[in-house]
């Protein structure tokens, strides 16, 4: 041990050979952290803007961050007189051996429990094994990135060994009834029959939801009471709330009543997603078209999105400002799946693909053609497509979804599902 001793609390060093992965930038790879406070300081332009990047992305929606412009000083006379947060970030250019001199009033001030992260200039593996023995939790050296920060941050506190957090996928419609909900119920399908893997679907229409339709159910409990009596919440409450769909598929069903108003304040849905994603390995958020502070919420912490639109100036519209809002609400997310659903409606005047894309500078990942017949069917009889009709162009672009948002494959071009000449036809207009 160094003459000096900081008495910081180190916790285990294997979780930073854990997260070496996450260290690559893939911002993506990184999980949500926990509810932990954070105070930075910083001594630059760049790190504060890095800094100020972490505290709007959404896998720290849940960390009380605080950002001050100061250096080691100016954060030991802060928590002189102030309780030190959980974790505290530091950045500074002192050298090797000013560093560890310039640590000691710090260490005097900070609570044994917090931790410590030191952003400096000097790649030196000598400090870096001094800072360690005298417990710092994590030292970085640039260039860094954002993703960088946060993985350092996950290093100390997501717990490596952990059951890694479930993939929670949101469905929503850039219009009503443009399908948003068939297409969900299929995909959730599909991810639980083409891949083996427990599935959860939530229907989040709680007065006008066709899960339990589309499922042909018709349970007496389901997400209502989950919204409602959240701290009854757990595990075991969960299993009673869900209704079985198939070998790997379970329904948090919508009560569709019109018995009350529904009506929720931001975070109402988050206690369940929370829960979701502990227990069941990928969930599908069935989301109404509304514009709420609870849906704001709901898709601005979800894995990955998928809107649906049908080719009309409203759809363009409405899928422009989602896509604007979507953009600022998750600044470090990949944007949106776009599905372009119901194509060649019999006597609808129709955007032809490429003119309805163009002005979103986004593709589609799926073109999926209007038949009435075997959605119509299917619906009427509590199937899904693939149940159906098993080798028809829609169920394997269904698959290729499920496929998509799962992360096992990467369409490059959008799937068609059978539409062939038609296209060319629209395309000709």
């Amino acid at each position: 041990m160094s003459a000096i001793d900081y008495e910081f609390d180190t916790g285990s060093r294997s979780n930073r050979d854990q997260h070496d992965g996450a260290h690559t930038g893939d911002v993506e790879a990184l999980r949500p952290l926990p509810r932990i406070s954070v105070h930075a300081f910083c001594i630059s332009d760049g790190f504060h803007r890095i800094m100020d990047q972490c505290a709007v992305d959404r896998r720290m929606g849940r960390v009380s961050l605080k950002i001050t412009h100061g250096n080691i000083a100016a954060a030991a006379s802060m928590f002189s007189s102030t309780p030190t947060p959980n974790l505290v970030i530091i950045e500074t250019d002192a050298g090797p051996r000013e560093l560890l001199n310039e640590l000691a009033p710090l260490a005097e001030v900070c609570d044994p429990s917090t931790r410590v992260i030191i952003v400096g200039r000097y790649n030196d593996i000598a400090l870096y094994r001094e800072l360690m023995r005298n417990g710092i939790s994590e030292y970085i050296v640039a260039p860094f990135t954002m993703a960088d920060v946060m993985a350092a941050i996950a290093s100390i506190f997501v717990d490596p060994d952990s059951e890694p957090l479930g993939r929670t996928i949101a469905f929503i419609g850039a219009k009503g009834g443009v399908g948003s909900s068939t297409i969900a119920h299929n995909c959730a399908f599909g991810i639980s029959s083409l891949f083996s893997t427990e599935t959860v679907l939530a229907d989040l229409d709680l007065p006008f939801g066709t899960a339990n339709i589309d499922f042909d159910q018709d349970p007496a409990q389901g997400i209502a009471e989950a919204v409602f009596t959240p701290e009854r919440l757990d595990e075991v409450f969960l299993d009673r709330l869900l209704t079985t769909c198939g070998q790997n598929l379970s329904l948090l069903a919508a009560p569709s009543m019109l018995d009350r108003g529904y009506d929720y304040e931001r975070g109402a849905f988050q206690p369940i997603m929370d829960l979701l994603q502990r227990t069941a390995p990928v969930t599908v958020l069935d989301l109404p078209h509304t514009w709420a502070d609870w849906t704001r919420a709901v898709l601005a912490d979800v894995d990955e999105i998928v809107i649906t639109c049908a080719p009309d100036l409203a759809n363009l519209r409405n899928m422009k400002n989602m896509l604007d809002a979507l953009k600022k609400m998750r600044p470090n997310d990949k944007a949106p799946h776009l599905i372009l659903n119901q194509v060649g409606m019999p006597k609808r005047p129709e955007i032809a693909p490429n003119d309805f894309f163009e002005p979103l500078e986004m593709q589609p990942v799926a073109i999926i053609p209007f038949d009435a017949q075997l959605f119509g069917t299917a619906s009427n009889s509590g199937r899904m497509i693939s149940e159906m009709d098993a080798k028809s162009p829609t169920a394997e672009t269904f698959s290729q979804i499920a496929h998509l948002v799962t992360g096992r494959a990467t369409i490059k071009k959008p799937k068609k599902a059978g539409l062939g000449s038609l296209i060319e036809k629209l395309r000709k207009k």
